[in-house]
């Protein structure tokens, strides 16, 4: 980070609420992001250090401020809505009220979860790291979650994808996420181009913005995935203006794919039917991120992530203004994520399986058990609730504390896993409510030799 520039210069010690700030992790044309120690005790909840990623909301021109704004509520509306294993946290947002420091003043702060590293920073490390597929499969996890949820990605690329301390993924920054109305979402008018299909290089806006649908990060996965398995992009081209232009004559039929001989055979076909040419022949190849999932899991030799719960309908917000959407193809530049560059996480010794927990290090906890790399210590889940933290409750249930009632390791916390947690519950001498929250977390991963 030595000689850059910050799109919001925070000085080192700063105070924000609780939270004191450290050193500069990453900057973008939009926001800055700080490591931030916690001085004031805020609770159980609250982590001893986070991320705190500064959006400048109270600085600049009537426009840019629409614009900063809108970057800043499509991110804390998302990450306040949704809660999935795979998603980055957040555990909180702030304003900065300080006059007497006019370019903070105003300032929309967000308390996220602290990462190791980023993709994109491994692959600076190793461009194809031994662990590329079991990373892509949790990639690919976090995916399914963010669009069962009704939601689109918009950037999907190694630089929002982050790697935390346990070798878990988290998907992160979604100031180009957008909601999906029906079938299609209304997105800002850029993203990344290397990981942007051929419809969206130069789409058409309207008053609600561009049209973005699911398979748009299918493409961004595809290319993803042949980075990380490869150490190349898919398309030919010394440059990104370069793989632009062939990406549009790949879709005019012009150019053909040219996938890297390096590319495993068991991934070659996933990575040509997300990069299928159009909308409609990708959405042929690949119906949904679940069945692509599947595929990805196979290829990877991973074990079967839990199948979602059904959700119930959700109501359509009103459009976004289009100045604001106007106002970021005006101030250009690309999304910040936030990474530690100095070398790679650790890889753990033995990946963990449902029915062989591995054992790792937590900075807060110290060490436990863990069957699916979630890291789950303080993330509440209850009897009607589903998914990959369901499923590991499940797993160390029965495979760690031989519980064997608590019935399929499906993912879906129904009776059967309620009664087990009771159980467990009473012979940990917890409080027996059935719900698995942080001291029980605590209890299950704990339990054995550690």
């Amino acid at each position: 980070m030595t000689g850059q520039s910050y799109a919001v210069p925070v000085p080192k010690g700063y105070r924000v609420g609780p939270w004191e700030v450290r050193e500069a992790l990453a900057s973008g044309a939009f926001a800055t992001v700080y490591a931030a120690r916690l001085v004031e005790e805020e609770g159980p909840d609250m982590p001893g250090r986070a991320a705190l990623k500064f959006l400048p909301t109270g600085t600049r021109t009537p426009r840019q401020l629409r614009h900063m704004r809108e970057l800043a509520e499509r991110e804390v509306e998302l990450l306040g809505r949704l809660r999935a294993p795979r998603l980055i946290r957040m555990y909180d947002t702030l304003t900065v009220d300080d006059p007497g420091h006019p370019e903070l003043d105003g300032a929309t702060v967000l308390v996220l979860e602290r990462a190791e590293g980023s993709l994109d920073a491994v692959l600076e490390h190793e461009p194809k790291p031994e662990s590329s597929p079991a990373l892509l499969a949790q990639i690919c996890e976090g995916l399914h979650q963010l669009h069962h949820a009704g939601w689109v990605h918009g950037d999907l690329k190694p630089a929002n994808v982050l790697l935390m301390k346990d070798g878990s993924v988290r998907l992160a920054d979604f100031n180009m996420a957008a909601e999906l109305e029906g079938t299609h979402a209304y997105a800002p008018a850029f993203a990344t181009p290397d990981y942007t299909p051929p419809e969206l290089l130069w789409p058409e806006m309207d008053e609600r913005g561009t049209r973005i649908r699911p398979s748009a990060d299918v493409w961004a996965f595809g290319v993803l995935a042949h980075v990380a398995l490869t150490g190349s992009f898919p398309l030919p081209g010394g440059s990104t203006e370069a793989r632009t232009d062939a990406a549009m004559r790949y879709a005019r039929g012009t150019e053909d794919l040219r996938l890297s001989p390096e590319l495993p055979e068991a991934w070659q076909e996933i990575v040509r039917d997300c990069l299928a040419p159009t909308h409609l022949e990708r959405v042929a190849r690949v119906r949904d991120a679940g069945a692509l999932l599947r595929r990805v899991e196979d290829a990877a030799g991973a074990s079967r992530s839990a199948r979602l719960p059904r959700l119930r309908p959700r109501r359509w917000r009103r459009p976004v203004l289009v100045a604001a959407l106007v106002a970021m193809a005006v101030l250009g530049g690309t999304a910040v994520t936030y990474a530690l560059r100095d070398e790679p996480p650790a890889a753990a010794a033995a990946p963990p399986t449902c029915k062989k927990p591995a054992v790792y290090e937590d900075e807060k906890h110290g060490r436990g058990y863990t069957a699916g790399w979630n890291g789950t210590w303080d993330f509440t889940i209850r009897q009607g609730d589903g998914g990959s933290q369901v499923r590991e409750a499940q797993c160390l249930l029965r495979y760690l504390h031989d519980i064997t009632e608590v019935g399929e390791v499906d993912g879906d916390f129904g009776p059967m896993t309620h009664g087990a947690v009771v159980t467990f519950q009473r012979r940990a001498k917890l409080d027996a409510d059935g719900i698995v929250g942080p001291s029980t977390w605590e209890a299950l991963r704990k339990g054995g030799e550690v």
